[in-house]
């Protein structure tokens, strides 16, 4: 089967997903049961164009069966002071180990989203509270975009967003 063109991110969309946003991700059971929760940061390979989501394994077992199972995975990142809104589904999502610096990626993310919402008034100890979790409870579901839509409220939201393609890696022999 050949490979399909994966979505390349632009740099300025990259930084958006892996600042303090808030990231929510969902996927579905086979019998179309949603399964959700909120992830821990993100990272955004560069050379792949591959996003990968950090989450609690207790509170995302649900999410990483449905979407290991089916492939399918929708991650939301939401900036709350401006709404501005971003949505990625994929087809493909995996359980990965974390990599080297995912635990740092985690740690400037949990940073800041509480940055971010100490400035709308929240306390930074009730958003650190909500980001707990610890270092060896963290599992990484890693996904090719398939699909960008522009979600933040307004008239422009549900509109695709259409980044460059980038040609499918080489697979060995030619």
């Amino acid at each position: 089967m050949p490979a399909h063109p994966t979505l390349q991110l632009d740099p300025d969309l990259a930084r958006f997903l892996a600042g303090g946003v808030s990231i929510n991700a969902g996927s579905a059971s086979a019998t179309g049961v949603p399964s959700l929760c909120r992830a821990f940061g993100c990272r955004v390979d560069p050379g792949t164009g591959r996003i990968t989501v950090f989450f609690a394994a207790p509170q995302a077992a649900d999410l990483v069966r449905d979407a290991t199972r089916s492939g399918a995975l929708a991650v939301v990142f939401s900036e709350p002071p401006t709404h501005r809104t971003v949505q990625i589904k994929g087809q493909d999502a995996r359980l990965e180990p974390l990599a080297e610096g995912d635990l740092a990626c985690v740690t400037a993310y949990r940073a800041a989203f509480a940055q971010c919402l100490v400035f709308l008034g929240f306390t930074e100890v009730m958003v650190r509270t909500l980001l707990d979790c610890p270092d060896e409870a963290l599992v990484a579901l890693t996904f090719t975009p398939s699909a960008l839509f522009n979600s933040t409220p307004g008239a422009q939201a549900g509109t695709p967003l259409i980044p460059a393609l980038m040609p499918p890696p080489a697979t060995g022999a030619p």
